[in-house]
């Protein structure tokens, strides 16, 4: 899901990083974590950025087990029906709320995580997570539109142009039933949170005229659409549109004027875990202001994290696609859990939708 920003940062965190990750020798490790995190969604090195996992193993002598997932439903089937023993996930609000209500996550032991201090006080409690117990801040963001100003010739003004027929052929989508019905929904006047079924097929009928417009539905291979210009228009991940813009001059961004989904993605730990301890380790050494500093630098995406956002450089603060104004955020809306029955209806009727 999520990406490298850009390699104009990567000396400055090499730079503001070197004290702090000295290496501690390279025995053999001794114990192991399994994380489970979206595609693309951590500093992995790359262009001289830095190497998070690799730092962790080489501080503590521990293992970390990395796999990668492209949507908080994939997870949670992983989550749910395999034999598979994940110590980290990170999740989004939505998934959170139904992983606690499904009593398959572990509460922290904060004792354990002192640097989640660093958390900012709005992001400290959530409606995800009432009390604060099962999980911690990663990254927000918003969803944004990606266009390519080569094929569109006229600014867009908000998702409608996801159903433009100028576009035909030259359009992605969503291949996920919670971003791509929510679209549709905020365009037909409902608000996406607390939906009905009702609501889902107001949606599913609309994504259905949508989808003879469309090149295809994406995930993780809008960078290589649009990266490589070969598609014009694009809904995704804020952070992500930064990192494409970045690699293309040929791409833009367009705040939705009707507003849009305000994420937040948390570090949580799954009763799956056979490391607990070691799982709040990872997440404390995720939370140390210059590990989260250079790891939001590298994703492009917003961090919750006072400490490491006191540390970047202003440009990034006053980047309006990362860092959108309380009056555009007052806009958007977060996604809440659905009941059982809701949300399979959802995903089934999307499946209908793209059949």
């Amino acid at each position: 899901m999520k990406k490298l920003l850009c390699a104009a940062l990567c000396g400055a965190i090499i730079a503001s990083t070197t004290v702090v990750f000295a290496g501690c020798g390279s025995s053999t490790p001794k114990e192991e974590i399994n994380v489970f995190n979206w595609g693309e969604y951590i500093s992995t090195g790359e262009d001289g950025s830095l190497d998070t996992i690799g730092e962790f193993e080489k501080r503590y002598n521990i293992k970390v087990n990395y796999t990668n997932y492209e949507s908080n439903e994939e997870m949670y089937n992983l989550l749910k029906e395999s034999n598979s023993s994940y110590d980290v996930i990170i999740p989004s609000d939505y998934m959170i709320s139904k992983l606690i209500e499904e009593n398959m996550l572990e509460k922290i032991d904060f004792d354990n995580v002192p640097n989640s201090k660093n958390i900012m006080k709005r992001y400290q409690t959530t409606d995800f997570d009432p009390k604060g117990e099962y999980s911690v801040p990663y990254s927000w963001g918003v969803v944004a539109l990606c266009y390519n100003k080569t094929m569109v010739k006229e600014k867009p003004t908000g998702f409608k142009s996801l159903w433009d027929k100028n576009y035909s052929g030259n359009i992605l989508m969503f291949n996920n039933s919670r971003d791509a019905m929510a679209i549709a929904m905020k365009l037909k006047g409902i608000t996406p949170t607390a939906v009905t079924k009702k609501d889902i097929d107001t949606a599913a009928k609309y994504l259905s005229e949508q989808k003879p417009l469309l090149k295809k539905y994406v995930m993780d291979q809008v960078f290589t659409e649009m990266e490589g210009d070969q598609a014009a228009l694009a809904p995704y991940y804020a952070g992500d549109i930064a990192v494409m813009m970045t690699n293309n001059d040929n791409l833009d961004y367009v705040l939705p004027e009707e507003g849009s989904n305000l994420f937040i993605d948390s570090m949580c730990i799954p009763k799956t875990t056979k490391h607990k301890e070691l799982a709040e380790k990872f997440i404390n050494y995720m939370l140390e202001a210059e590990v989260a500093k250079a790891n939001a630098e590298y994703l492009g995406y917003s961090t919750p994290n006072q400490a490491a956002y006191d540390l970047l450089d202003d440009d990034i603060k006053n980047n309006k696609l990362i860092y959108p104004s309380d009056d555009y955020l007052n806009k958007c809306y977060t996604f809440s859990n659905l009941p059982q029955d809701v949300y399979d209806y959802m995903q089934n009727e999307f499946l209908k939708v793209q059949s």
